[in-house]
């Protein structure tokens, strides 16, 4: 016979499985659009090399954004099983909107508003944390990964073809090798970057849960149960990718920009680079997604110009789903604990 207790916490860990699939399915993006788009790696080997590196990120430098998740923006005592199966599918439902419609979303902003909208309604947000730390960097981080790429693109690249100092074609197919191998080392230094951030926006709200269903320490033992919640949730990551990544390789490697070799590790640098120092120096969630988009886009404006670029379907696009995701995870999170609340189950 199944316990009380292993039936409180399997609802919000099946939740959190449903979330990481629609992670993986939006993080795919960023992580493999480049080398897609640069035509150097195929669709079909993308979800396996994208799961298990995000479980390796995950486990080696999440544990910064997994506290931030789950116990600096709402007191984790209150991280219950009711209101950490509201989070997670609010989240949840948000994500597979956006990928239904095939846009990259951001997993982070959807769910820190997610646990902003419970605090909110009991009186229990840390105002310092997301004020004045987590959605600065929001704003801060994919505009320095705008200009970055179009410092590199306009300055560097640009000057340097037409000056001829790129290498002839003949050594140019000789070292294709090279080129390629490097250019799927950044993606799966993408991927990993994904795993250090992203996948903590659903085993962060997890192991504090779970801590205090045990009645474990949370400050004492946080750093296990997360592992513990890692190794379930990771490499859900992997299947989202093979269910929701190729519509959204597709949409973001393909009808932004054609990208040349230089381009797309340029942009995967850029992008992961900044997610990384976000993860491990503030342990701030923040979407690479945007990064990697900011990136793409700096990379295009230096290519092509701003109004060729800003006027494309996809660009549009995107920024309307980025606003409207997070709008749906918020409101659907504070109906769902209102309701929760009114019926006596918190």
């Amino acid at each position: 016979m199944i316990s009380p207790l292993f039936n409180h916490l399997l609802i919000p860990y099946i939740i959190a499985l449903f979330l990481a699939i629609t992670m993986g399915g939006s993080g795919t993006a960023p992580a493999f659009s480049a080398a897609y788009g640069a035509n150097v790696i195929r669709k079909s080997i993308i979800p396996g090399l994208f799961g298990i590196t995000v479980f390796l990120g995950a486990i080696i430098a999440g544990k910064g954004t997994a506290s931030t998740v789950g116990k600096d923006i709402l007191e984790p005592d209150m991280m219950t099983f009711v209101i950490v199966s509201i989070i997670l599918f609010s989240v949840a439902i948000s994500l597979l909107i956006a990928n239904l419609f095939g846009i990259p979303q951001s997993t982070s902003q959807s769910t820190i508003l997610s646990v902003t909208a419970v605090a909110l309604y009991f009186h229990k947000l840390n105002t310092h944390k997301l004020f004045l730390e987590i959605i600065p960097t929001w704003f801060i981080l994919p505009i320095i990964s705008f200009f970055i790429s179009l410092f590199i693109g306009k300055y560097i690249y640009r000057p340097m073809r037409k000056r001829g100092l790129t290498m002839p074609r003949a050594q140019n197919e000789n070292l294709k090798p090279v080129y390629n191998g490097i250019l799927v080392l950044m993606s799966l230094y993408v991927a990993f970057s994904i795993g250090a951030n992203n996948v903590a926006n659903a085993a962060g709200p997890i192991a504090s849960m779970t801590a205090n269903e045990l009645n474990i320490s949370v400050d004492k033992h946080f750093v296990l149960i997360m592992i513990l919640s890692t190794l379930i949730v990771a490499p859900a990551f992997g299947i989202g990718s093979s269910i929701f990544g190729h519509k959204i390789v597709q949409n973001t490697g393909k009808e932004i920009i054609l990208f040349g070799k230089f381009e797309a590790v340029v942009i995967s640098f850029v992008s992961a680079s900044l997610l990384l120092f976000a993860s491990i120096v503030k342990g701030i969630p923040t979407s690479l997604v945007q990064l990697n988009v900011a990136a793409i886009l700096g990379i295009g404006v230096a290519k092509l110009g701003p109004k060729n670029i800003f006027r494309k379907t996809e660009v549009k696009r995107f920024f309307l789903m980025w606003i409207i995701a997070p709008i749906i995870s918020f409101s659907l999170s504070l109906l769902l604990v209102f309701i929760a609340d009114k019926n006596g189950l918190i």
